[in-house]
């Protein structure tokens, strides 16, 4: 995951966070304060973006087809999953951290917002949005939008959601540890129940929907007849 990646404001904490969060005593610091007062800890979610993948995260790649964009790497477990899998792909992460995190496990990440320009736009087999980065920017349909002129008319984007009856939310977020406050950001949260409406206005379709471990995935495909929009799209 990369909270950074739409709103460099928060990067500097959340780079703070990556670097504690091999140390477990200090995970439990770290919490994600949404606006309006509710408080989530990021203990669990900073050790698994450190870890190594699970089975889960295994049976996501596995449907991941040909060349593979991560966006969102964070400390990149997936990215360097496939690495060793010799896989052909690429993490990519606004934060620095990360960046260097991901190239210590042997995979390749690019430090650069999902919306700069990138390698091979148009052309990548598969586009990853794991750990609920479908949230990234608080829209969306604009960065669905964005996954879909990246992949082929063949391609697929791999997504994360929230468990059923979670919804269509946008919401502002900052990270928090003791007296310490990073800036608000703009997130969402998509049920795997809600997520057709954004998906097809983003010019996707839902393919198909599991879940593993607690955890639900839907798999979107371009839709029928998309590819003229997408071309308009990449040409203004």
């Amino acid at each position: 995951m990369s909270l950074a990646i739409a709103d460099p404001a928060p990067a500097d904490l959340y780079d703070t966070a990556l670097r504690s969060a091999g140390r477990p005593e200090e995970r439990w610091q770290w919490f994600a304060h949404y606006e309006g007062g509710r408080r989530h800890s990021l203990a669990e979610a900073l050790g698994q973006w450190v870890g190594r993948a699970d089975d889960a995260d295994r049976d996501l790649l596995a449907r991941a087809e040909g060349t593979v964009l991560d966006a969102g790497c964070g400390p990149g477990r997936l990215v360097a999953e496939l690495a060793d899998q010799g896989r052909e792909a690429i993490g990519v992460d606004t934060s620095r951290v990360a960046v260097l995190l991901t190239r210590a496990l042997g995979a390749t990440a690019l430090r650069r917002s999902l919306f700069d320009p990138l390698p091979a736009e148009g052309s990548w087999d598969t586009v990853l949005l794991a750990d609920g980065n479908i949230g990234i920017g608080g829209n969306p349909v604009a960065l669905l939008t964005r996954c879909r002129e990246l992949v082929t008319s063949a391609g697929r984007v791999l997504v994360e959601l929230d468990p059923p009856g979670t919804g269509l939310r946008a919401a502002r977020v900052r990270l928090e540890r003791g007296t310490e406050r990073g800036s608000w950001f703009p997130w969402a949260h998509v049920g795997v129940d809600a997520v057709d409406a954004p998906a097809a206005a983003a010019g996707l379709r839902v393919e198909a929907v599991w879940e593993r471990d607690g955890r639900s995935f839907a798999s979107l495909a371009p839709a029928a007849g998309d590819d003229a929009a997408v071309l308009r799209l990449r040409a203004s």
